[in-house]
């Protein structure tokens, strides 16, 4: 909860920067965004959406934190691996990962959904800020204008890309334990954060095609946008024909600076943490 209020401002332009919702056509710089924020929203409007995320964050990476333990021992049993101690190799973490990935998001997916609705887009006359101001709001507003399906609306490539995008993320960190630690060694406070990060980068560059795909989706629909798309491949299609394949990297840079420092606290403060309960418990 933390990481994410820190890096939402570096979230907020990102978002923006995917979806297209800022009136400022394709070319627009962060700076420009950074702008656009604070002349229609004001300061605060670096954090629309925070409220949401923290409500979506805490279970989402709750579930797959402890799911990812719980892979993780399903898979040294199944695979007679008797050594605790022992660090995964890559493609058990990539799995573990994965699965736990799937099982968030399918738990957490309409707050996702509010979330993204509030943060991808600008205040405009067509969609004041009332529109989208809150979780309970935006889900009711979602459910009374366009069904309750609509909660679930991009969950195709949710789910796609949560298996590949937490997959590689702690796949990544069990290589780098593999190889960078001593047979037996567990990893410091330090060492944890510098594999989460480089985890979070490797992951966040690979899938963020099907996540800006995954934004688009989930805006549809909503007030003041007029794309529609029938599925998951057609707007893929739509996207690529009317701006090519770089507008399914539109706000990568930003990302990449974000997702750094927040997933290097996540795996940093979550060792801290279950060492110190486990010492309660």
């Amino acid at each position: 909860m933390i990481a994410k209020t820190i890096t939402n401002p570096l979230d907020r332009i990102r978002m923006l920067a995917q979806t297209g919702e800022h009136g400022g056509g394709g070319k627009i710089t962060f700076i420009d965004l950074y702008r656009k924020i604070i002349q229609k929203e004001g300061i605060i409007g670096l954090w629309a959406g925070n409220g949401v995320n923290l409500l979506r964050v805490f279970p989402a990476k709750a579930v797959v934190f402890s799911s990812n333990d719980f892979y993780r021992q399903w898979l040294r049993q199944f695979f007679s691996i008797q050594d605790n101690n022992k660090s995964l190799d890559g493609g058990l973490s990539f799995l573990s990962g994965g699965l736990s990935g799937i099982t968030a998001s399918a738990v957490t997916y309409p707050m996702d959904l509010a979330r993204g609705r509030i943060s991808g887009k600008l205040a405009t006359s067509a969609t004041k800020k009332k529109d989208y101001s809150g979780l309970t709001r935006t889900i009711v507003l979602t459910v009374r204008e366009e069904g309750v399906l609509a909660l679930y609306r991009g969950v195709t490539p949710t789910l796609l890309g949560a298996m590949p995008y937490e997959g590689i993320k702690f796949g990544t960190v069990g290589v780098m334990e593999t190889y960078m630690l001593k047979e037996g060694e567990q990893p410091s406070f330090f060492q944890k954060m510098c594999f989460g990060g480089m985890g979070g980068v490797m992951a966040g560059l690979i899938t963020y095609p099907n996540d800006t795909i995954r934004r688009l989706l989930q805006l549809q629909g909503s007030r003041g946008t007029e794309a529609k798309y029938d599925g998951y491949m057609d707007c893929v299609r739509q996207t690529y024909r009317a701006h090519g394949i770089q507008r399914f990297y539109r706000g990568v840079l930003v990302n990449i600076i974000r997702m750094a420092p927040n997933t290097a606290i996540q795996f940093g403060s979550y060792e801290v943490l279950k060492q110190y309960t486990s010492g309660l418990l």
